[in-house]
């Protein structure tokens, strides 16, 4: 089948996920027709795809299912029936049913799924003494993820259509694992460190921070935990000192070790 460019979309708090999208769309070798950063709160417009154009559409795990606000945003994005490649990244945990739940998402939304990936990037709650899977996506990483963009590029040349291409299959269950945040309150800020800059602010993908006289303040109720604050602060000010969470960090660290490696379907 013809395909003459390729539109991105991703919701990615750390950046992990971007980085996998990124290389996913060079590795397809494509024109990038668009880019869109759904991690933005201000990125609000209804986006449209055609039949020729490959949209990759990646989203982060957390505790084995999509972030319900990476859902919302994704519904942004209508298919028109066009090929879809679905990508989540997860933190060398497990990734559960997040794939089949972007799968199904995808086709909710208008999309023709051909492809799906698995791939591990450095885990939202990883620190230096808690490390779970750091520096990931790395150069192994990179090179697989440009690689599995190759292949789904072979696949619809050889394609004379979507009709008749067999349908996607991913692992995953249904019903879905039951999601939601933890009760844990968010991230808080070290007062001697903090230099007042607003990154933090300007990091957060749902506006949960916001810069007072006394310095940054989190917004509980609407943190999703995703730590976009805490790795993006200069100064290393921002961290969660919850108890609980802290132990669910001991607890991946101890048990992840191992290096999990991408998982690509066709």
């Amino acid at each position: 089948m013809r395909c003459d460019a390729t539109r991105l979309a991703f919701f990615s708090p750390t950046g992990t996920t971007r980085r996998i999208v990124d290389n996913i769309g060079l590795g397809l070798g494509f024109a990038v027709a668009e880019r869109l950063d759904l991690t933005r709160p201000e990125c609000l417009a209804a986006a449209h795809a055609s039949r020729e154009t490959v949209t990759v559409l990646g989203a982060p795990v957390y505790a084995g299912r999509l972030p319900a606000e990476a859902v919302r945003r994704l519904k942004r994005l209508h298919g028109a029936g066009g090929p879809a490649v679905l990508v989540v990244a997860y933190g060398n945990r497990a990734y559960e049913d997040a794939l089949l739940e972007l799968c199904d998402l995808a086709r909710e939304l208008g999309f023709t799924p051909v492809a799906g990936g698995a791939f591990v990037g450095e885990h939202s709650y990883s620190a230096p003494e808690t490390p779970i899977a750091p520096g990931r996506p790395d150069a192994r990483d990179v090179r697989a993820a440009r690689e599995f963009g190759r292949v789904v590029a072979a696949k619809l040349e050889r394609l004379a259509d979507l009709e008749t291409a067999a349908p996607l299959r991913v692992p995953g269950s249904l019903p879905y694992r039951e999601a939601g945040l933890s009760a844990d309150p968010g991230p808080i800020t070290v007062a001697a460190l903090c230099q007042a800059c607003g990154q933090c602010v300007t990091a957060c993908p749902v506006a949960a921070v916001r810069l007072e006289a006394d310095g940054p303040v989190t917004d509980a109720a609407r943190c999703i935990r995703c730590c976009a604050c805490v790795k993006g602060c200069p100064e290393g000010a921002r961290l969660f000192d919850h108890p609980g969470l802290l132990a669910v960090a001991k607890r991946l660290a101890a048990t992840c070790r191992e290096r999990r490696e991408p998982e690509t379907f066709l």
